[in-house]
């Protein structure tokens, strides 16, 4: 059997620790080998919203997963141009790593958008599709896709989000417990988030 590998996607912007958290109970909980993780370069969900640049972004990913083997970063999203669709994603590393099981990875809240994902039936038949939900998250009530099933797995619930990170940035205070030093330094060496994004 070929490397367990788990898919991580997101914005990341920027990355905390609460996605960390979400790897290693992937690890741990699914007996993955390593997990990937990966920056969107525009979400088509989120695609009005203005986020730090790719460059930047990539960056801190880096900086969040460090030395640890068990962890990785893999830019595809990045190095095309648009908007990021999973399936054409999973497409691209299913090549890149064509003897990987492979598992692609999302919160309760993406999850309840799948609906709306461009062929989430043929994401489906690449990848398993696991759902970490945070202690005491219910299931979104939304129905699945046709041809599409998840599994959920209880991920330990950490109050941290990217949203909250930046507004501490723009009041000036302070980041450690929100994201690992590197992140913090790298977010005020590059003056992101002040106002608005670069």
């Amino acid at each position: 059997m070929g490397e367990r590998l788990g898919l991580l996607g997101g914005t990341f912007d920027p990355p905390h620790v609460g996605h960390l958290f979400l790897a290693y109970t992937a690890l741990e909980q699914l007996g993955l080998h390593r997990v990937l993780f990966i920056p969107a370069r525009r979400q088509p969900l989120k695609a009005a919203v203005e986020t730090a640049a790719p460059a930047h972004r990539l960056a801190m990913v880096r900086l969040l997963v460090g030395g640890d083997p068990r962890l990785g970063v893999d830019p595809v999203e990045l190095e095309r141009d648009g908007l990021s669709f999973s399936v054409d994603t999973v497409r691209t590393l299913r090549t890149a790593y064509p003897d990987a099981e492979l598992t692609f990875l999302m919160g309760e809240d993406t999850a309840a958008t799948l609906g709306q994902w461009r062929e989430p039936a043929a994401l489906a038949a690449m990848a398993r599709l696991v759902v970490l939900t945070r202690g005491g998250e219910r299931p979104v009530a939304t129905p699945l896709p046709a041809g599409v099933q998840v599994e959920r797995v209880a991920a330990r619930r950490v109050d941290v989000s990217a949203t909250e990170v930046r507004a501490r940035v723009r009041a000036g205070l302070p980041l450690r417990g929100f994201v690992p030093d590197d992140v913090a330094g790298y977010i005020t060496a590059h003056g992101l988030y002040r106002a608005t994004n670069e």
